[in-house]
């Protein structure tokens, strides 16, 4: 059975009596190409096991169960568990589990294979991508890789640079986390049914240890939110708005003290700057108590 082929996708549509679901975003790959190329770059071969994220069909699963020791794959959509079950059910390496991954217990899930190595692949639905990354990178998991398909622009957001346009919150994020590489640009044709924008496969290769070390990551990441939360404001102003227990003119010699001018912005602070910043900030706030 192709799995990579629209007419099979529609036949199964047809046998099982399913029609793709806008409220879950569903849009199934189905691109040879680009699966066998996700397959193989996913993990750069560092990882004997996978948690994929999203199944849908199979395709991209079949592919991962070639290639891996063990694959595990979350899917939301218990419409489709039986189907997987159809094209896949042989795969003793292989096992599917119906859930929410924000809200199932990824530690358990994840725990009998981080021995051999565990990577995410995913390919994610665009109206969640932040929140289902975000919660990847901060689950504490020590995956290898995290390969995620997202949207054009916001991989170009996720691997942009301090100062650029499409650097923001999530950049400075995801760099104290791993490294983002773009690896594939993916046209929407690549799809069943096709988004209206196109694609990109981003791999995040996880830090083994951090390049900087924040003393507390809570008040890093609201430093982060804050700085980005007013972008056309300079740093001072924005953290004003985001840390109104401290006052501003505290706030200016926290900034001009880690070396930075009075009217920089946020998005020129890159992950080490922003660790500097949250700790001076944190030892104020902690002397206020």
């Amino acid at each position: 059975m192709n799995l990579c082929s629209a007419k099979t996708i529609k036949e199964l549509m047809r046998i099982f009596d399913l029609s793709p679901r806008r409220t879950l975003g569903q849009n199934f790959l189905i691109d040879p190409g680009v699966v066998e190329r996700t397959a193989e770059l996913c993990c750069e071969g560092k990882s004997e096991n996978i948690l994929e994220i999203g199944p849908g069909f199979g395709c991209l699963t079949e592919k991962l169960a070639e290639r891996y020791k063990n694959v595990v794959a979350i899917e939301i959509d218990s419409r489709l568990v039986p189907v997987l079950d159809f094209t896949l059910g042989n795969r003793e390496n292989l096992k599917i589990i119906n859930a929410d991954v924000m809200k199932c217990d990824l530690g358990e899930i994840a725990a009998p294979y981080l021995s051999g190595g565990l990577s995410v692949c995913a390919n994610l639905p665009y109206y969640i991508t932040t929140p289902i990354l975000m919660l990847l990178l901060e689950s504490g998991i020590p995956f290898d890789y995290i390969t995620v398909m997202v949207q054009a622009e916001v991989a170009a957001r996720l691997c942009a640079r301090p100062g650029s346009r499409e650097y923001g919150a999530i950049t400075a994020a995801l760099a104290y986390f791993g490294r983002a590489e773009r690896l594939l640009s993916v046209p929407a044709g690549a799809f069943l049914p096709p988004p209206k924008v196109d694609s990109a496969l981003l791999r995040i290769r996880l830090h083994k240890e951090k390049p900087v070390a924040a003393q507390d990551e809570k008040i890093l990441f609201r430093v982060i939110k804050s700085a980005f939360g007013q972008r056309r404001k300079t740093l001072i102003n924005a953290l004003s708005a985001g840390f109104p227990e401290l006052p501003k003119d505290a706030l200016v010699d926290i900034v001009l003290s880690c070396g930075h001018p009075a009217d920089i912005r946020g998005e020129r602070l890159d992950i080490a700057d922003f660790a500097r910043l949250s700790d001076e900030i944190g030892r104020r706030l902690t002397g206020q108590k």
